[in-house]
């Protein structure tokens, strides 16, 4: 992997701290906190997820355009990366 990716171990670290807010919310649920506290942690995971997605891309990116991983080879698999990414992008209101 090239010496600029960032690395699996903070990926993992950054999903672990995801993990730890859910719970969070999960115990502010179960205890019955005001919903305006509820929203403001729940924006707090969607913005922490949103973070850890667009490192992904650009770790992808960066892979990709070093050629120096033969699975990335071609440009429309980063396409397609980027399309299920902004398809499941949470800025687009239900």
């Amino acid at each position: 992997m090239a010496e600029y990716a960032i690395s699996r171990e903070v990926l993992l670290n950054r999903l672990r701290r995801i993990e730890g807010q859910v719970r969070g919310v999960e115990r502010m649920i179960k205890d019955g906190r005001d919903c305006e506290s509820i929203i403001t942690q729940l924006g707090a995971v969607r913005s922490a997820t949103e973070s850890v997605g667009a490192l992904l891309l650009k770790n992808y990116m960066k892979l990709c355009f070093s050629n120096e991983t033969p699975q990335c080879s071609s440009i429309e698999s980063l396409a397609r990366a980027i399309a299920i990414w902004s398809r499941l992008h949470i800025g687009d209101t239900i």
